[in-house]
């Protein structure tokens, strides 16, 4: 066992990436009441006083504080933001000022464009080029995949909850992993999967090779994103503080990255 595992109940999960089994061996039934719990501490006030300042600010400008037109999202395409350095004691902003909103093209350009131009900002010429030439979205590979009878069907109303309607790429992430695995060890166990050969490169497998090779570089921009506030997300954490630090960096790269809405809050 790694040795920030000393004092946790051996089981499965020290031998495969399991955190069900974790839970199961590992957790304690509390049947108290709620008075452990301890009042507001005083640099939450001060940090929480700040966002009201802020969204009191915003609400003065029309909706948006800010968006930033020439980064598109990314789990590595901001620098560290804060609200209250001095008084944050769990860090980690999805763009590098609070309440800047972030950019993302993935999930489809025009509602992107449509959402920019509705709080008069347009998004960097260079960036939209540079995109349109490169990427391709959510919304476009739904509608490449779409044989005519479903477009009919969509457009007559005949079909709803379609993929391109609701599903923008919507993640449901298991981020306790960073915090009992750390960064790499959840690497060494998917290069296992992918240096796994047996049988055909079959069509199925060369996707699930690339997949898995993702998932790899987005654990490793995981870590470096955490790396440029001063956190360290590669070992499992040691203590309660270290823990859900290391949830909240998981939980915030899969908020970067996903591909949900045009804008995303920044706090």
């Amino acid at each position: 066992m790694l040795n920030e595992w000393n004092g946790f109940n051996d089981g499965v999960w020290t031998k495969e990436i399991n955190v069900r089994n974790f839970i199961q061996k590992n957790y304690t039934l509390y049947e108290g009441d709620d008075s452990f719990l301890a009042d507001v501490s005083q640099k939450t006030k001060k940090v929480w006083n700040k966002c009201e300042e802020l969204l009191a600010e915003e609400l003065k400008k029309g909706g948006v504080l800010d968006v930033e037109t020439d980064i598109i999202s990314g789990i590595t395409n901001f620098a560290p933001g804060y609200i209250d350095k001095e008084n944050e004691v769990i860090v980690g902003l999805q763009t590098d000022a609070p309440l800047k909103r972030i950019v993302n093209l993935y999930g489809g350009k025009r509602m992107a464009h449509q959402s920019l131009e509705q709080y008069g900002y347009k998004l960097n010429e260079e960036s939209d080029r540079h995109f349109n030439e490169y990427r391709k979205t959510h919304n476009e590979g739904v509608f490449d995949a779409y044989p005519k009878r479903t477009r009919l069907a969509r457009t007559a109303g005949l079909l709803t909850g379609l993929p391109d309607a609701y599903g923008r790429g919507r993640i449901i992430g298991d981020y306790r992993r960073v915090a009992l695995y750390g960064i790499d060890h959840l690497i060494e166990e998917k290069q296992k999967d992918l240096d796994f050969e047996d049988g055909p490169m079959t069509e199925d497998r060369i996707r699930l090779r690339e997949e898995i090779s993702e998932q790899i570089r987005a654990l490793s921009k995981m870590k470096e994103m955490a790396a440029s506030y001063g956190v360290d997300i590669s070992k499992p954490a040691k203590n309660a503080k270290e823990a859900v630090q290391a949830v909240y960096m998981g939980y915030l790269a899969g908020t970067k990255e996903k591909i949900r809405r045009t804008f995303h809050q920044s706090m």
